[in-house]
């Protein structure tokens, strides 16, 4: 399995996309007017607390109010309140927590107005960036996360990643951890921590106390509200979340942020900055790597798939709905039972590249083709958790019911990532139509289906510019065509078809129906 990071860089706007096996399956942005990333901490106000909803409203500095839970204080609030009064008046100059006294953690069925006043400092931190009209969500139980450790202040609890299995590593990074980890803070050992070296969690649990100090040290001199921790830049961010050895190659095209990311790996991992490359080319870097199409063909509302099958997704105010077609396509399965599970399968396979993709959050419900077979349904569920498992964000999967339907909820921090696959119509009228790339990726896999079902001397009519993307180059899309099929496809321009219509015929004329 090969990973790479494809990092586009423009005056306010940096992308990243991640592709495995030359298939993209994450999509970021970094814009320059985002302030409120998660994990952001900032010192701020209270403006007031609601009793109805037990919460309150904090000014943070955006446009609407932050919302603070009471389950979103943590524990420990009263310790944190008073390390802020401490650090803020200069009776605090020693920061390490070593002989700082806790106070009693509050009641976790407490109510708000009894732990927080209106216009009081508050320390918190970016939980869910602000969504649609929604401010930031965000907590006072803080943590400053590392490569292989997260810190948590005022805590004494060490804390193993449920995804590392083996009984004998959990117990090997405890004892470790336990060695190491200093006074007044906790340790949430994360998953990239397995196999890694006592020196190396020493050295990044470092790295966190003193951004800890660094923070706590603006404390005194800062306005209210401003940021006092900030996350690092974002392709620092993304790599220490997801950087790992099937990482083969990371090009970005701005030399600035060339030299970051080079900085950054010769920290996280020296071995592998010689895959750091620099990309000058006149051609777009995500044009040179198929990313642009990939994005076009992804994002629409039709997604399609392997074999002739395609997913619709439709988002709802309340939630995501993505449906399971088969599509008219024709295979060796004996049955329609084993047609369903088939083309399940693949669905499967690609909504979980979807939820990732698209970073889709809340509440996602998808309509699977039908099956009899409680055995096939279990295999499907497997299969899809399977896929899932690598899915950064939080989920939860319930097993089909007995329409079919599959539930999932998967946490959501940040917008969802929307890319627009429509266009301004050509040839004119106040309606859009899909991006020519897409028209062009489905009469490929229509084409492609009607060679795989035995008919010759197949004619392909469609507009001359089609007509010449298609046929010109070397070696050209026809060309290809032959080489997978050993089938030649005549096409021929049509001066009187619009730009995206087109159809196909076969020996004798006529035109070959196939849906979509």
């Amino acid at each position: 399995m090969n990973k790479e990071l494809i990092i586009r860089s423009s005056s306010s706007v940096v992308d990243f996309a991640l592709l495995k096996d030359g298939k993209l399956i994450e999509l970021h942005k970094e814009e320059d007017k985002n302030k409120f990333n998660v994990g952001d901490i900032y010192i701020a106000n209270v403006r007031k607390t609601v009793s109805g909803l037990n919460a309150a409203f904090v000014n943070v500095g955006y446009e609407k109010d932050a919302f603070l839970h009471y389950h979103d204080l943590g524990p420990k609030l009263p310790t944190l309140q008073k390390y802020i009064k401490s650090v803020t008046t200069g009776k605090l100059k020693d920061y390490s927590l070593q002989n700082f006294t806790f106070e009693k953690d509050i009641d976790k069925n407490g109510k708000i107005a009894e732990v927080l006043k209106s216009k009081q400092s508050v320390l918190v931190q970016i939980a869910k960036e602000p969504i649609s009209t929604k401010g930031p969500r965000i907590s006072s139980e803080l943590s400053i996360a590392g490569r292989y450790i997260v810190l948590v202040p005022f805590s004494d609890r060490i804390s193993i990643s449920q995804k590392i299995e083996s009984k004998e590593e959990k117990a090997r990074l405890k004892r470790l951890v336990t060695s190491i980890r200093p006074k007044g803070f906790g340790v949430i050992v994360r998953t990239v921590a397995q196999g890694v070296k006592v020196a190396e969690l020493d050295k990044d649990l470092q790295n966190l106390v003193d951004k800890w100090t660094t923070m706590s040290k603006k404390i005194p001199n800062a306005h209210h509200p401003s940021k006092v921790l900030g996350e690092m830049n974002r392709a620092s961010s993304i790599l220490r979340d997801i950087f790992n050895d099937s990482f083969t190659s990371i090009t970005v095209d701005d030399e600035t942020l060339y030299y970051q990311i080079k900085d950054y790996l010769s920290e996280i991992a020296p071995h592998k900055e010689n895959i750091v490359k620099l990309y000058n080319n006149q051609l777009p870097i995500f044009e040179k790597f198929g990313v642009e199409r990939q994005i076009k063909t992804s994002f629409g509302q039709t997604v399609s798939m392997s074999r002739g099958a395609y997913l619709v997704i439709e988002h709802t105010e309340a939630l995501h709905v993505v449906d399971v077609n088969s599509g008219n396509r024709s295979n060796k399965a004996k049955s329609q039972e084993d047609t369903a599970l088939e083309v399940n399968m693949i669905a499967a396979s690609e909504i979980a590249r979807q939820l990732s993709l698209r970073d889709m959050g809340g509440i996602i419900v998808i309509d699977f083709i039908d099956m009899g077979k409680a055995e096939h349904r279990r295999q499907l569920f497997n299969h899809l958790k399977d896929e899932m498992k690598d899915d950064r964000a939080k989920h939860k999967i319930l097993p089909p019911s007995k329409f079919g339907l599959i539930q999932i909820t998967r946490q959501r921090v940040r917008p969802e990532m929307n890319i627009k696959t429509r266009e301004e119509n050509p040839n004119g009228g106040s309606n859009e139509i899909e991006a020519p790339i897409v028209i062009v990726e489905k009469l490929q896999g229509q084409l492609n289906r009607i060679l795989k079902s035995g008919t010759k001397k197949v004619t392909l009519h469609a507009h001359p510019f089609v007509a010449a993307y298609l046929t010109k180059g070397f070696p050209s899309i026809r060309s290809k065509w032959f080489l997978d099929h050993k089938k030649w496809v005549k096409v021929m321009p049509r001066d009187a078809y619009t730009y995206l219509e087109y159809n196909f015929t076969d020996a004798s004329g006529k035109d070959i129906k196939i849906e979509n």
